[in-house]
């Protein structure tokens, strides 16, 4: 069962046959999953999977073959879908502009679109980012943040236009375990405080099993399963389990 709180504010997503090809070769193959709203939802897969296909097509960047996607029941290709829900991307990158302060960065929107006043976009500003644990961090310039700390400029970038759903891009690639764990904790702790719907594409599995409400294991374009991170871990699919179950071995050099 999907723990949201009281105050959920978040969207449901539906996608319905998805299917995506380039140059004759099929890359999503007719996807089926809905997420509920205020759901913490990842799609885990290994590299080559579909996965980020897939998020282009739920920001928009890509038009698929066949199939739709929905926002609380209405198709994105609507123009008014767009403007009426809400939906922030958090980059796998994190996308901070090098020329602007982390403050600057995190207002850029809201001051690029004039949507506020100047002291209004600071208050905002300096109010996200001590929601992601960045206070007294606008000021600086984003290469004097860690890679987490950059992690997290950028989901108080997203939170500024108060998001309804927050796409995540492999929010933990390339940081350090301690890191990780902290950028988890924050995406759980946005959706008990704000009750956001999120969707997380990545191939960590500790986050993943982390965070999860629920879990779509994607492979070669298929969603192969979809349940809680207990009924994935249980599942019996051999690709599924060597996907979960990889692991180094270091050769037993006595043995060679």
């Amino acid at each position: 069962m999907t723990n949201t709180p009281a105050n959920q504010s978040g969207v449901a997503v539906s996608v319905r046959g998805l299917r995506k090809s380039f140059r004759g070769q099929e890359v999503l193959k007719g996807l089926d999953f809905d997420v509920q709203p205020g759901e913490i939802f990842v799609i885990m897969g290994p590299s080559g999977s579909g996965k980020s296909v897939l998020l282009k097509h739920l920001i928009g960047l890509e038009t698929p073959d066949a199939g739709q996607i929905l926002i609380n029941g209405e198709s994105i290709d609507a123009p008014e879908t767009m403007d009426r829900h809400r939906m922030a991307l958090v980059f796998q990158s994190a996308a901070l502009l090098n020329s602007l302060t982390v403050g600057e960065n995190v207002g850029l929107y809201l001051s690029e679109h004039r949507l506020k006043s100047p002291e209004e976009i600071n208050r905002i500003v300096l109010e996200k980012m001590e929601t992601v644990g960045l206070k007294g961090a606008a000021d600086k310039m984003p290469s004097e943040l860690s890679g987490g700390m950059k992690k997290r400029a950028a989901i108080a970038r997203a939170l500024v236009i108060e998001p309804q759903l927050i796409l995540y891009d492999e929010p933990t690639s390339e940081l350090d375990p301690l890191s990780a764990v902290i950028i988890g904790e924050e995406i759980l702790h946005l959706q008990e405080r704000i009750g956001v719907t999120s969707l997380v594409v990545s191939h960590d599995r500790d986050l993943a099993f982390g965070i999860a409400d629920r879990i779509a294991v994607i492979h070669e374009g298929r969603i192969l399963a979809i349940g809680t991170p207990a009924e994935i871990k249980n599942l019996a699919d051999p690709v599924i389990h060597a996907f979960l179950h990889a692991d180094f071995k270091r050769p037993n050099k006595h043995s060679l």
